[in-house]
């Protein structure tokens, strides 16, 4: 799933071919990807581009004052092309989602690979008008996400785990399933660690590591072409999609945790003082 450093990266990347673009057309490849109806996407036929945003892991196309959002769920992509096709999309059962042309022959389409179709567009006069956007949480890169803030968040959250509170949308913004992998091992936390739990020194290091973790995924993607920001990413990782490799700070074997549609990984030596964390799916298949 694109997170937030990787949908910063298609952010400036569109921005750099978008703006000031004329839209020729929008058309739809799978209806129901499209969650909007008024108004609809023919609007935006002969307006130009005006901006790019990023909120979360949602990106935002404000065309002649109006939102053309998206965002690309767990399979999702987004591929430029210099030159579209000119002949009309047909509805099906392929990844072709959804695809933007402008006026100089250019654009790009969205896809999504898998049976499980999430990925979402919307056509908006705002941007707080996606119901997703208007219940996120802070943007953990953003100036006033400081350590108060964290610890606000940390507090509020109660007992909840920490790998939730921080793949949580409505909590803190654009952290995903890898990202937090990431984050709790740089931070040498357990996923399953309380968050009401941490000491005040705790919580300076989850705040490093938040930012660093972050920051440094978002340097190491701007300037590539989307084509190779999933490589980037993979290469990048420490635990995350990484079982059963040696820990490349301790030398532990890297261990999951498996969910039904989802699993985590972690460093029992770097985080939970050796010890493995229970996963219910092994305890089921031993039994």
């Amino acid at each position: 799933m694109p997170e937030l450093p990787e949908v910063e990266a298609l952010r400036s990347f569109l921005a750099e071919r978008c703006l000031g673009a004329t839209v020729a057309h929008a058309e739809l490849a799978a209806f129901a990807c499209l969650k909007t109806y008024d108004p609809p996407l023919s609007a935006l036929g002969g307006l130009g581009v005006a901006a790019v945003a990023r909120r979360g892991k949602f990106i935002g196309l404000d065309i002649g004052g109006l939102w053309l959002v998206f965002h690309l769920a767990r399979a999702g992509w987004l591929t430029w092309r210099d030159e579209l096709p000119t002949a009309p999309l047909r509805p099906g059962k392929g990844p072709l989602a959804f695809r933007l042309a402008f006026a100089d022959g250019s654009g790009f389409t969205l896809t999504e690979a898998g049976t499980q179709k999430r990925l979402a567009v919307y056509l908006v006069n705002t941007l707080d008008a996606v119901p997703g956007i208007a219940t996120l949480g802070p943007d953990p890169l953003a100036d006033d996400f400081t350590v108060e803030a964290l610890t606000a968040i940390l507090t509020t959250a109660g007992r909840a785990q920490l790998k939730g509170v921080l793949r949580d949308q409505r909590i803190v913004a654009g952290i995903g399933n890898a990202y937090s992998d990431e984050i709790l091992h740089a931070a040498k936390l357990s996923p399953f660690k309380p968050a009401n739990g941490l000491t005040p020194t705790e919580i300076d290091t989850l705040y490093a590591a938040i930012r660093d973790e972050l920051s440094g995924a978002v340097q190491r993607a701007s300037g590539l072409a989307a084509t190779e920001l999933k490589d980037s990413k993979r290469a990048s990782m420490r635990v995350h999609g990484r079982t059963g490799e040696p820990c490349d700070v301790c030398g532990t074997t890297i261990a999951e945790v498996s969910f039904a549609d989802s699993s985590l990984q972690y460093c029992p030596g770097c985080q939970t003082g050796g010890k493995p964390l229970a996963d219910r799916r092994m305890s089921r298949l031993l039994k």
